[in-house]
């Protein structure tokens, strides 16, 4: 399997969005027009392709959008880590297709964020992220927890939902 972490392109979005529906309640539950709308404000936007060895065109697998502060998004969890941080990146969303799932694509993801965040936005010192508690996500805690991630708050939603507010710093 190879796996190949690039920029997100427009002409992704039909793919990204079916992963971002097949992965809802674990990420937000977004029209294609509000996922291309959040595509545009990110510092780092990037999509994961997955080649089977055949020769066949990769498969897209999953995607990841990080926004830096001052975006125009009006997420109550990206509010939230603004009202307490001047100088931070914000990963609103990473998915991977179910298919491509416990093969250590997240953890490559994440430290390509990590590499690329620091490079397109140097003055932020922590990327930021939420957890679902309610409806609670142990998976995703657990590996959260495992790159270093730590809690920082709580936040309740109008919708039933509870957030664990969590950041990890940045080099």
């Amino acid at each position: 399997m190879d796996v190949v972490i690039r920029e997100y392109r427009p002409e992704d979005l039909e793919a990204v969005h079916a992963i971002n529906q097949a992965e809802v309640p674990a990420v937000g539950e977004e029209t294609a027009d509000a996922l291309a709308h959040i595509a545009s404000q990110c510092c780092v936007a990037l999509t994961v392709e997955v080649a089977d060895g055949t020769g066949a065109v990769p498969a897209i697998a999953g995607f990841t959008f990080v926004l830096p502060p001052r975006a125009d998004y009006s997420s109550l969890n990206y509010t939230w880590f603004g009202e307490r941080y001047d100088e931070f990146i914000y990963l609103d969303r990473v998915a991977i297709a179910p298919a491509f799932q416990r093969r250590g694509i997240g953890r490559m993801v994440y430290d390509e964020v990590q590499r690329r965040g620091a490079e397109a936005w140097p003055t932020a010192n922590v990327l930021a992220l939420e957890v679902n508690l309610k409806p609670r996500n142990d998976t995703s805690l657990a590996f959260h927890a495992s790159l270093g991630f730590v809690e920082v708050g709580r936040r309740e939603g109008d919708d039933d939902k509870v957030v664990s507010m969590q950041i990890k710093p940045l080099p």
